[in-house]
């Protein structure tokens, strides 16, 4: 079971670094989401696909790019990504609007250059990652035992007022943060009047 879950791993690292260096190269503008973005920032490995963030207008040049680099694509009914698979099947979401909000300008600029695999990359902000993983939680998809740990790694890089501000008006996402306040993973929070996301 480890053995095959270090496969897993580093055959999605693997996709990750050779994704990742293409987008670079090609001054596409992104940064590193979801597990793999957690798994950056010291989280339990958890990795099921490669995320990456990236304004809606540089889609077109990250896909060319994939294609460059032998991925196919793909683009799905959603319309709030796309996907790109490598030679192994490997997912790579392209992920233009997180949470119903789309990524901006000023999100990426707030990502944060980590080595991740032998590579840099930019990597979104602890504080906008908590925010994407909790704000679609909804009374359809409400696992807050998978997010527990993966926050729980990164609760001393997150600024919580903001993350209880911003998710005020989702009672899911709010009680989460209830509830890591309630098992005291983190202080009580005071939330401020800046809810502006992303």
């Amino acid at each position: 079971m480890g053995s095959h879950s270090h496969e897993v791993t580093d055959a999605i690292l693997d996709t990750l670094k050779r994704a990742g260096s293409g987008l670079k190269e090609a001054g596409v503008r992104f940064a590193l989401a979801g597990g793999c973005a957690g798994y950056a920032r010291g989280a339990a490995p958890s990795l099921h696909d490669v995320d990456f963030a990236l304004l809606e207008e540089d889609v077109p040049l990250a896909l060319k790019t994939l294609e460059g680099l032998g991925f196919r694509t793909a683009r799905p009914p959603e319309d709030w990504l796309v996907k790109a698979f490598d030679e192994e099947g490997v997912l790579v979401d392209l992920i233009f609007s997180l949470a119903e909000r789309p990524v901006t300008e000023v999100m990426l600029a707030r990502a944060e250059p980590i080595n991740v695999a032998a590579l840099s990359l930019p990597v979104l902000e602890a504080t906008d990652l908590v925010i994407s993983w909790i704000m679609p939680l909804s009374e359809h998809v409400c696992d807050y035992g998978s997010l527990l740990p993966m926050v729980r790694a990164m609760r001393e890089q997150v600024d919580w007022d903001r993350v209880a501000s911003v998710v005020a008006p989702s009672p899911y996402a709010s009680t989460f943060v209830t509830l890591l306040e309630k098992l005291r993973i983190v202080a009580p929070t005071n939330p401020t009047s800046d809810t502006t996301w992303p």
